[in-house]
């Protein structure tokens, strides 16, 4: 089984946040889980966040995303692909 995880920092997230969102929602159907971590609550929240998502689709689809998501300023992405020792 191999597994490919979109990893995604964002620097400025009050920035950039909306055009990272408008990006996933356009590419959400080969988004299966997806997990957003930033620090801080109420009035002491971080401007940095951390999105971990997995991907379903084709090889072409999935770094297509990560491409669009990494032209975005302040944002960085990098696919990851993990296949179980069995494979």
């Amino acid at each position: 089984m191999e597994k490919t995880l979109l990893l995604v920092l964002i620097g400025k997230r009050k920035d950039s946040a909306v055009n990272v969102q408008k990006v996933l929602t356009g590419w959400g159907c080969i988004i299966k889980t997806r997990l957003g971590i930033h620090d801080g609550i109420l009035d002491n929240c971080s401007d940095e966040g951390l999105l971990i998502m997995e991907l379903h689709g084709t090889k072409e689809q999935k770094e297509e995303l990560a491409r669009k998501i990494a032209v975005i300023p302040g944002v960085t992405s990098q696919l990851v692909n993990l296949a179980s020792p069995t494979d």
